[in-house]
């Protein structure tokens, strides 16, 4: 079985990049947006920098936890895509959006009242409060960006990520200019140091929400799915049903982010520089993250639309497949990045003191590579397969059980006999690979089984 299913990749990897291609350099497109932030504000202060470090550690970790919820829509259009079932998918997005709506009002409430998030870090009265405003800011923009959520599931259920990789890049056009003027100030604008990053990126958020809508109303593509024909009022089931597989993903996102939200938490107790390297070095490890998350939204895809068209089999070749090429590729990846650690250091140019700390945290990124790859491509192939209760709680043994919490005993020395090279930020990212690779290992093992199952509950048919 394993012979064939290798035998596969050759047909399987050039439809697995053809959807993750644009979904890459999409998702690069965003990510850039954070590079951007770290590097333009680490010119400005240090200060900023980890008032930027703290504030964008609480934010992505409450922003992926509401879209991970609106997430559920891909594997369930997929489904509804292949099986070929195309007026549903529109009710399907009017619920979802009924759904993001709710998300973004709770989300507001908890960016607008984060003191006691911002009070673990134990920072001064200054960086505390740019990183208040900050995150006060980008509550102005989350109604938007869960709106933007809702249509990027729908595109990557019917493969068409370019569209949103269009609209993501003209972001990034935008994003440099603005992120200047309102850093450093200009054309009669106060300098607002890290805060400015956020007014960037709220007025984005809403342009990318009104292009991407305008496209989805004009194309003809999208006709079919009489997304707009009638307004609906809120399907207490439908939105049940999303809320059931997309309450454990947005969990498991929250999961998975919050183990790096507390590790920057927790590591700002060693001190601004400490902060600053380690969020340099988080920054690069979320770019590099994205190529194993860009091929497992792709492979999410083709599964759940071979699912929707009755071809178990078929679904579970594509996994296996997606598996292999992506731990191959990262794995790749790992050894480029610790071969040329100083180069991609100095693209941030920040000061010597942190690029001292900074330099061996790359060995981890090098090292958990293989571990992330797995563990990520196994979990969304199993969202493809509406599967998302059991990892969720793989997650959260891992990841905060061995991970944050292996990371806490080794970096603070709590037993006093952790090795030196283990304590501080060390001990933190040792936990978090580690935590990965145990993740990884139960998800597989999940995969195989739910495969094994689904195949004997549903007969295939022939293409």
């Amino acid at each position: 079985m394993l012979h064939f299913k290798l035998s596969r990749l050759r047909e399987d990897v050039p439809a697995l990049l053809k959807l993750a291609g644009p979904l890459l350099i999409g998702q690069l497109a965003v990510i850039a947006f954070g590079v951007l932030d770290t590097a333009m504000t680490a010119r400005y202060s240090a200060d900023d920098l980890a008032a930027l470090a703290m504030a964008s550690a609480i934010f992505i970790s409450i922003y992926v936890g509401l879209t991970g919820v609106i997430s559920a829509l891909a594997p369930i259009a997929g489904q509804l895509f292949g099986a070929k079932r195309f007026d549903e998918i529109g009710e399907e997005v009017r619920q979802a959006t009924w759904l993001a709506f709710g998300l973004a009002v709770l989300g507001c409430f908890v960016l607008l009242n984060a003191d006691h998030l911002l009070s673990i870090s134990h920072v001064g009265p200054e960086i505390e409060g740019k990183a208040r405003l900050y995150l006060n800011i980008l509550a102005l923009g989350l109604p938007a960006s869960m709106g933007m959520r809702v249509l990027m599931a729908l595109h990557n259920a019917v493969s068409r990520p370019a569209v949103i990789t269009v609209v993501q890049i003209i972001g990034l056009g935008l994003k440099i200019p603005l992120n200047l003027l309102f850093i450093y100030g200009g054309l009669g604008i106060e300098g607002m140091g890290g805060p400015g990053c956020a007014v960037a990126t709220v007025i984005i958020n809403w342009s990318w929400l009104l292009m991407t809508l305008g496209f989805v109303l004009f194309d003809r593509f999208y006709h079919p799915f009489r997304i707009f024909e009638r307004f609906s009022l809120p399907d207490w089931h439908r939105i049940w049903t999303l809320l059931k597989l997309g309450a454990p993903i947005g969990f498991s996102y929250l999961i998975e982010v919050t183990s790096f939200t507390f590790m920057s938490l927790f590591i700002a107790r060693l001190g601004t520089t400490a902060l600053a390297g380690h969020q340099i070095v988080a920054n690069m490890g979320t770019v590099i993250y994205m190529v194993p998350l860009s091929l497992s939204i792709a492979t999410m895809t083709l599964v759940s639309q071979s699912i929707g068209a009755n071809k178990p089999e078929r679904a579970e070749e594509i996994g296996w497949s997606s598996v292999f090429f992506t731990t191959a590729l990262c794995i790749t990846i790992g050894f480029a990045v610790w071969i040329f650690r100083m180069q991609l250091l100095d693209l941030y140019d920040p000061p010597a003191e942190i690029k001292v700390f900074s330099i061996p945290l790359f060995l981890f990124i090098a090292f958990y590579q293989v571990f992330d790859a797995l563990q990520v491509t196994a979990a969304f192939i199993l969202r493809a397969y509406r599967i998302a209760f059991w990892p969720m709680l793989i997650y959260a043994g891992s990841l905060w059980g061995v991970g944050l919490g292996g990371g806490y005993l080794m970096g603070f020395n709590v037993f006093g006999n952790t090795p030196t090279f283990l304590q501080g930020a060390n001990g933190f990212w040792a936990g978090n690979s580690i935590s990965l690779g145990l993740a990884a290992c139960l998800l597989l093992y999940l995969f195989r089984r739910t495969a094994e199952r689904y195949e004997k509950t549903h007969p295939p048919v022939e293409a």
